[in-house]
């Protein structure tokens, strides 16, 4: 009997079914929300990699507002701030290839001088202007009993001017180089290729006399100028240049002095160039050590 009524009991049980069935889902619902919440937990927090990804078409005329990523703000302009005044110390500035009283006051110096003695030889009397070459020649004669004088009076002279291109090559190469190394260091190394290429050259010319193979004139010969120096200068500064601008430089000028000795012009003071260059390029360790001690 009880079991009758439990099994009546049973007939309107298909009436709750749909509570059961809402409870079943319910209870998913719950665990799911549970479980999402803990992946949720599980991963890290990836909201601020939003801003990495790329901008998204826009309809025309909408206004898109973004901040920028964490990190980058004012970065640009940092950079445009940092970069202009290395543009500006970049920029070509003309009046810095030409010598002045305070930046390079050798070179500067040297030139006063060298445009004075250039106005007396081109205004003075010939006779006169003929003589102070002559007591200025470094030539064999003159080495022999004042040596010292000739050889600081032939570097007062500009053969052919102030306009020689001996004498542009020493306002351009001698102000690069006293900017590098200081004016000290550039008056040793424009003395040491004058003084050295001027014996290189005259004391052959003695031997050679002394060995019959040369006339007892030769020992008169006129010999002057700055072109031994600057040609040492020029091979001193190339070894201060880049590479891409260091061998077209020597290569272009080594090329000019062998076309001269070629031409048998004046062979002597040809080879006395070629010399000086070697000379110069010589002293590329000094002129590098000199540069980085400039540079602290």
């Amino acid at each position: 009997m009880e079991r009758t009524v439990a099994a009546g009991a049973t007939g309107p049980a298909p009436e709750r079914a749909p509570s059961s069935e809402a409870d079943r889902t319910g209870d998913m619902a719950g665990g799911t929300a549970d479980v999402v919440g803990r992946i949720h937990e599980a991963l890290p927090d990836v909201a601020g990699l939003l801003d990495g990804m790329p901008r998204q078409r826009m309809p025309v005329g909408a206004t898109a507002v973004s901040s920028p990523a964490p990190g980058l703000a004012g970065t640009g302009a940092g950079v445009r701030e940092s970069a202009a005044p290395r543009a500006r110390a970049l920029a070509l500035r003309p009046w810095r290839l030409l010598p002045t009283p305070t930046g390079t006051p050798f070179t500067f110096a040297y030139a006063v001088v060298l445009t004075v003695t250039s106005l007396i030889a081109t205004y003075a009397d010939p006779a006169l202007v003929h003589a102070l070459h002559q007591g200025s020649s470094t030539d064999v004669a003159h080495l022999v009993h004042t040596p010292v004088t000739v050889l600081l009076a032939s570097g007062l002279w500009t053969a052919g001017g102030i306009v020689a291109p001996y004498t542009i090559c020493f306002l351009l190469v001698l102000t690069a180089l006293e900017r590098r190394i200081g004016g000290a260091r550039t008056a040793v190394v424009f003395l040491l290729g004058h003084v050295l290429a001027t014996l290189a050259t005259e004391v052959p010319v003695g031997l050679a006399v002394l060995a019959g193979h040369l006339p007892d004139s030769s020992l008169h010969r006129l010999d002057y100028g700055v072109s031994f120096g600057v040609a040492t200068s020029i091979g001193a500064l190339t070894g201060l240049l880049r590479p891409w601008l260091r061998w077209p430089v020597l290569a272009l000028f080594g090329a000019l002095l062998v076309q001269d000795l070629l031409g048998l012009a004046d062979p002597l003071t040809n080879w006395g160039h070629l010399i000086a260059l070697v000379i110069g390029v010589g002293l590329w360790p000094l002129v590098r050590r000199w540069r980085a001690a400039s540079a602290h």
